[in-house]
């Protein structure tokens, strides 16, 4: 299924193709204090819709994850990173997608504070 997502402001806007009945919540220091929930797709299954320049992206510890964010309203919408296969992943906030079901969502808690 095709998804619209973005920002607050809508000056990062996104499409996405998945299937979203799942997401993970880490606890690690950034995902905890942000409260997004996260569902995974190949970034060729990512689309974003507004210019590059729109995003910002913060990175931490071992500098693998780009947290990339609206510089104006300060939502994160969506994450870059490889996956151990090499893959190239985008980790969606389903926060950011209205037309997914969060209530319907099975939640994955996952320990990111002790990686």
């Amino acid at each position: 299924m095709k998804y619209e997502g973005s920002c607050h402001c809508g000056n990062v806007a996104f499409e996405v193709e998945g299937e979203f009945t799942e997401a993970l919540d880490c606890n690690c220091s950034f995902c905890r204090k942000r409260g997004g929930l996260l569902g995974f797709v190949p970034m060729t299954q990512f689309e974003l819709k507004t210019p590059r320049e729109k995003v910002s992206t913060y990175t931490f510890k071992s500098h693998a994850i780009r947290h990339n964010f609206c510089a104006d309203c300060g939502i994160a919408p969506y994450s870059e990173a490889t996956a151990p296969d090499g893959t190239a992943m985008a980790a969606i906030n389903l926060r950011c997608v209205p037309s997914v079901d969060i209530g319907a969502l099975k939640i994955n808690p996952y320990d990111g504070a002790s990686r």
